[in-house]
């Protein structure tokens, strides 16, 4: 049965001049989810990012064997953007999110982004057949928006589930028979306990 795990990237540079840069904690969480996947026994058959350099730079930090491959589909939507043109400051984390959660709510995007995602799992779960699995590396837009295609949400759910996501959370989907479902959004488990000093939102 083909798996697909999508993992968000890891804690990028909020505030600074350049945003696609992971933290020094961003390369930890990527380092610890992919240690994470192989502890709960994941064989990544095939490894996929986008094409932003903290996805691609998340995807290294797992260290898995297969070579990751770069789909521009599973690049983030321009949160900044978004941001500066509802007039927030991308500088203030409340802020930030107040004026994101609002522009996206009206974003006259959402729909063609939503279905640019969706499709990037389509043609993805086409070349798993034999039961394989692969690893995404992407943003938390991106998952928000497949969880949202899957579960049936328009804007405003949407907005809930992307506020909500955790750098390097674990999002798995399984196909079957019965077509594909999410079984698992945001798995951050294994940010508790020992580890809770890599939990992060942004």
């Amino acid at each position: 049965m083909p798996l697909v795990y999508l993992v968000r990237h890891g804690q990028a540079s909020f505030g600074a001049e350049d945003y696609d840069v992971l933290s020094p904690v961003g390369h930890l969480q990527g380092k610890h989810a992919g240690a994470e996947l192989r502890r709960r026994g994941v064989h990544a058959d095939q490894v996929w990012s986008g094409t932003l350099k903290r996805q691609r730079d998340t995807a290294a930090a797992a260290g898995f064997e297969a070579r990751p491959r770069q789909d521009a589909r599973w690049n983030e939507f321009d949160h900044l953007g978004l941001v500066r043109a509802a007039q927030g400051d991308p500088a203030d984390p409340r802020g930030f999110q107040e004026a994101l959660d609002a522009a996206l709510r009206g974003w006259a995007g959402l729909e063609e982004f939503s279905e640019t995602a969706s499709g990037a799992v389509k043609d993805l779960l086409l070349g798993l057949e034999g039961g394989k699995t692969a690893v995404v590396f992407t943003s938390g837009g991106v998952i928000a928006a497949v969880c949202a295609w899957m579960w049936g949400l328009d804007a405003s759910g949407f907005v809930a589930v992307n506020r909500v996501a955790v750098n390097c959370g674990i999002t798995k989907l399984v196909h079957g028979r019965s077509g594909t479902s999410l079984v698992t959004y945001n798995d951050h488990a294994h940010f508790e306990g020992e580890h809770r000093e890599l939990l992060t939102y942004r």
